[in-house]
């Protein structure tokens, strides 16, 4: 479906044009005629979906199809982490370039400029406020926040906001609100509490569901079995001098307090590696982020902060260097590549002692993902060629689908140069899948972020 189709405010529809949108995907050809008609919607799909633009764009055309004079907050966007709250904001002042609505970020930060320009747009009634939770409630707790005139609210990444424990936020900012507006709330996944959380907040909602919480065919999927002390040097064989192939990658770590210490071990063995994680100032998590996008540096180490709605397309590669504590976080953590239709690699690492957490990941996926394991390679084979992997080892997942199937085009190879001693196949059932090829063209919009291709993927 194309976006023209959709009939947008001519202004809205200009900035699409002028974003570069052209077809839309599944949820926005399914969520932006509901919003459209004013009905409260709950829309499960996984990250890369697209599902920012199916709330924004619709939301931005019934603000400027119905004017109203400035100075009331009239749209509150709720959201789990900073960096999805300024994703959101630079989507929303793109689409809107054209027209005369205002949006503000609303996140924490030890910044008292940040802070007071917060309050500034929020007093003043800047018409879409995106924020997160916690600094939200410290702002309504000083008795300035007026919400009486809100007429649409958005819950994205629900799911996540409740695993945070917001919960109790997110239901006294609701009590704001006037009763008649309408609701949308997206989730990644449908748990019991985010049908408790949907019973209480939205009426008569129109439910979608998209490619619920399981990885993109084109991400290609193994893991290691590889003791703790052989981790760094695994990644080394993986990554170093291979920035031709691997341009690109983010290695997920468990705790953020191992962040920094995986960081500067990958420094010392010649890997350009920068880490981010929350307890690090905003404005130095933006100039990383920004220095990633720009490829300055190959590696960025990171918690799970990153792995829900941060938008950076072309990531070659995702590291599991923990196995990650959910199912779904392991969905989001890999959905870092192969945005936009690219092809994209995840690997995950597994400590000898936690091969049964992954099995739990295996069968939330209804499919057995290719193993080997990694014994540290002797001195003499550093370097050589690999050898090739027997034939005829690929196996089925239960749902049917044989996997290790690839679809045409060049393979990246991101695997250890030489074949350490002692490597061994282990259920076998390589997944990977037909790759579809394409990546949207992307170019550069006022407020120095980038701008989407024409598929309409973003966040």
């Amino acid at each position: 479906m194309n976006f023209s189709e959709f009939n947008f405010h001519p202004h809205i529809a200009e900035g699409v044009q002028t974003m570069g949108f052209e077809q839309a995907t599944p949820i926005q050809e399914q969520a932006i005629p509901i919003i459209l008609q004013g009905k409260d919607l709950i829309g499960c799909a996984q990250t890369g979906t697209g599902k920012t633009a199916a709330f924004v764009l619709p939301v931005l055309s019934m603000l400027a199809d119905r004017p109203h004079g400035e100075g009331h907050v009239r749209v509150l966007i709720i959201v789990p982490t900073r960096e999805l709250a300024l994703q959101i904001d630079q989507a929303v002042e793109g689409f809107s370039y054209y027209s005369n609505v205002g949006s503000i970020a609303v996140y924490g930060g030890n910044d008292g400029k940040l802070w007071d320009s917060q309050r500034a747009a929020i007093t003043n009634g800047t018409e879409i406020v995106i924020a997160t939770p916690g600094r939200l409630f410290q702002h309504i707790q000083m008795g300035y926040v007026d919400f009486s005139h809100v007429e649409h609210l958005v819950l994205d990444e629900a799911d996540r906001m409740l695993d945070m424990g917001f919960y109790d936020d997110i239901m006294e900012i609701i009590k704001l609100l006037p009763e008649q507006r309408q609701t949308m709330m997206f989730s990644a996944t449908m748990p019991p509490k985010i049908r408790e959380l949907a019973k209480a907040i939205l009426r008569e909602p129109e439910e979608i569901s998209i490619a619920v919480s399981k990885p993109a065919d084109n991400i290609t999927q193994m893991a290691y079995i590889v003791a703790d002390h052989h981790k760094i040097e695994l990644l080394g064989t993986l990554l170093k001098d291979k920035e031709e192939e691997v341009r690109s990658a983010i290695v997920f770590v468990g705790r953020k307090a191992d962040v920094r210490n995986v960081e500067q071990r990958l420094k010392r063995i010649g890997i350009a590696a920068r880490a981010i994680f929350s307890d690090i100032e905003q404005r130095q998590r933006e100039e990383v982020l920004r220095e990633f996008k720009n490829r300055k540096f190959q590696v960025l180490v990171a918690t799970d902060i990153i792995s829900r709605g941060i938008d950076i397309e072309d990531i070659d590669l995702v590291v599991n260097y923990d196995i990650p504590k959910d199912p779904e976080d392991y969905v989001h953590r890999i959905g870092r590549t192969a945005r936009a239709q690219s092809d994209g690699v995840a690997i995950t690492l597994i400590s000898p002692d936690k091969r049964y957490d992954f099995t739990k990941i295996e069968k939330f996926l209804e499919a057995e993902i290719y193993k080997q394991s990694y014994k540290q390679p002797a001195p003499d084979q550093m370097g050589q060629p690999e050898r090739p992997r027997p034939s005829g080892q690929r196996g089925r997942s239960s749902n049917g689908r044989r996997n290790g199937q690839h679809g045409g085009g060049p393979r990246r190879d991101v695997r250890p140069k030489s074949s350490p001693n002692g490597t061994t196949s282990e259920q076998h059932g390589e997944q990977r899948s037909k790759r579809s090829g394409g990546r949207g063209g992307r170019h550069r919009h006022r407020n120095g972020g980038q701008q989407q291709g024409t598929n309409g993927q973003q966040g």
